[in-house]
């Protein structure tokens, strides 16, 4: 991972700003998250510290969280040990990616106290852990580590603490220039393996940076280009940035100058580009964590759609060979005195063909001709009545088969918030059942949330994120004379322009919010239809979130992930400036 001993390196210099300030609040939206207010330098700011298994990480953030209606026990125990507490250090263990953040508050008897919370970003052992450092004891921590978890360390509350295995790594910040070449064995195989494996805070991607700018590696010139990144990781010279590149992203504090064929995005501090780079990321898998079963459960149900559209399509198929066996009946009645039963087949001539060919008609031997006659007659009556009945059934399951897609691409941008509202709207809707049919009474329905962006010419953008929100945009909140953009003939968002008059920078940037909450994310020149509320209407009847409109018009745009961070930052900048 990229998230190395040099990033938290930088990480933890710039958080030094956090130092004196106090914690006003302590959250955990997730049981591996914790999420902090910190009243500093006449500021607010969010400190988000993530034991995630696949995403962990801290800095400050301006993310939105949801937080559970119960704080859990080690929220509890934070904000008992912590909440009004000032910050009086954030300090990196060497090279590694442990980082002790200190806070002085007081006890039950109101004595001074310090309470040290242990962030360890290592991967999925990663962890929170809030000790005493008076007496080196654990007070709780966000993930329990028992004995049958690990015989070299216990985390659990009540033990003392004990820091991760030493990997008995070199400081890549102190080596020499001869240690640093005696280290490595030259016949030893991949130098960038063996700069990892010997020095500690130094990641894979950084070490083939420095394999990348030795050029054709030999002693002089592997030295000189470590020593150069050294050099300026010493003096806190960071250059934080995301690359993409050969279909990932990559994030680092160092220049990624062996990536040169990607796309890079710089960022003023780390703090942000951590941000953009694991927002979008940690949600996802979070919400995949929470919504597993209602994935899986939406996916089933469109497979079903998908197989019950096949077997009516054949069942179709089948109907429009009514008249064939119309006239099997009637062939069949003009020739009774010259069939018997045990006859396999019938060979007569067809009154209907105008040449006055012969027809072969199929029997069944275990019949009688009149019992031949009667079964022809019934598939004829049966295959009439089912064309109508059969194609109202399959234009059903085309429309079942587009709302349940439609939820789906919901569930890929949805928070966690989101996807309790649509597992409320598959309950409303009788797809699944209710979990908490025998709890207390439903709370009165609340108003949906929308995501709200802000184009460059500061006109408001709204975004439904699942068919609550779109319904609640389209069909109450947008007025008549507004604009909605949804993507051609392909699930998505709905989405409004909060405005009358807007120039055409704006229509395109919400045309890349429609396209970019859709189901075409990943696609070029996606269709988007706007036409203004007034033409758009919701049938009688209609799933939730289903519409019809007139009077569109058509442009065509390519999701722009960069474009859709910036107008949302637009929105929290502004946010920023009124409060």
């Amino acid at each position: 991972m990229a998230f190395d001993g040099v990033v938290t390196r930088s990480v933890t210099r710039e958080l030094h700003k956090l130092v004196g300030g106090r914690i006003s609040k302590i959250h955990q939206p997730h049981h591996s998250d914790i999420v902090m207010q910190v009243r500093t330098q006449g500021e607010t700011v969010k400190f988000l510290l993530s034991a995630n298994p696949t995403y962990p990480r801290l800095h400050i953030t301006t993310e939105e969280f949801t937080n559970p209606l119960e704080a859990p026990m080690f929220c509890m125990l934070l904000r008992k040990h912590c909440e009004g507490g000032v910050i009086e250090s954030v300090q990196q263990i060497g090279m590694e990616r442990i980082i002790h953040i200190d806070v002085r508050t007081r006890d039950e008897l109101g004595d001074t106290a310090v309470r040290r919370i242990i962030v360890e970003i290592m991967g999925k052992h990663s962890n929170i852990i809030l000790i005493d450092p008076a007496t080196g004891m654990i007070l709780d921590s966000a993930m329990h580590v028992t004995l049958a978890i690990s015989q070299y360390r216990q985390v659990t509350p009540g033990r003392p603490y004990v820091s991760p295995p030493s990997q008995d790594k070199r400081d890549p910040l102190t080596v020499t220039e001869q240690a640093f070449i005696s280290s490595l064995d030259w016949n030893g195989g991949r130098l960038d393996k063996q700069i990892v494996e010997g020095y500690t805070g130094i990641s894979p991607l950084l070490a083939k940076e420095i394999l990348h700018r030795a050029g054709l590696a030999n002693r002089e010139t592997l030295w000189a280009a470590f020593s150069q990144v050294m050099k300026a990781i010493n003096a806190h010279e960071y250059v934080p940035s995301i690359v993409e590149a050969n279909g990932k992203a990559y994030f680092h504090v160092v220049e990624l100058t062996h990536l040169s064929n990607g796309v890079t995005t710089p960022y003023p501090s780390i703090q942000e580009c951590l941000q953009a780079f694991y927002e979008g990321k940690a949600l996802r898998d979070t919400v995949k964590q929470r919504a597993h079963d209602l994935i899986r459960f939406v996916t089933s149900e469109r497979n079903k759609n998908e197989k019950k559209i096949e077997k009516l399509e054949q069942t179709l198929q089948d109907a429009h060979e009514a008249d064939q066996f119309r006239l099997y009946g009637e062939l069949i009645t003009a020739n009774m005195h010259q069939m018997k039963r045990g006859d396999r087949e019938l060979v007569t001539v067809n009154w209907y063909d105008e040449a006055g060919g012969t027809i072969t008609i199929p029997l069944d031997p275990l019949k009688t001709p009149s019992e031949n006659l009667q079964s022809y007659y019934k598939r004829y009556n049966k295959a009439k009545n089912s064309l109508s009945i059969v194609s109202e059934q399959i234009e059903q399951a085309h429309a079942e088969l587009l709302y349940l897609d439609g939820v789906l691409v919901q569930l890929e941008h949805a928070t966690l918030k989101d996807a309790e509202e649509i597992r409320e709207e598959l309950v409303e809707q009788s797809y699944m059942r209710d979990r908490k049919k025998r709890g207390p009474r439903k709370k009165k329905e609340t108003r949906p949330e929308l995501d709200t962006y802000l184009s460059s010419d500061g006109i408001e953008i709204l975004v439904g994120k699942n068919n609550k929100q779109n319904e609640y945009l389209t069909n109450k909140l947008a007025s008549s004379q507004e604009t909605w953009l949804h993507t051609k003939d392909i699930p998505g968002s709905h989405v409004v322009i909060r405005a009358r008059e807007f120039s055409d920078e704006t229509l395109l940037e919400a045309a890349n919010l429609a396209a970019y909450f859709s189901r075409a994310k990943e696609g070029s020149q996606i269709p988007v239809d706007y036409t203004l509320i007034k033409h758009v209407k919701k049938p009688s009847g209609a799933k939730p979130g289903y519409v019809i409109y007139e009077q569109q018009r058509t442009l065509y745009v390519t999701p722009d992930e960069a474009l859709i961070r910036r107008l949302k930052s637009n929105t929290s900048s502004t946010n920023s400036a009124t409060t």
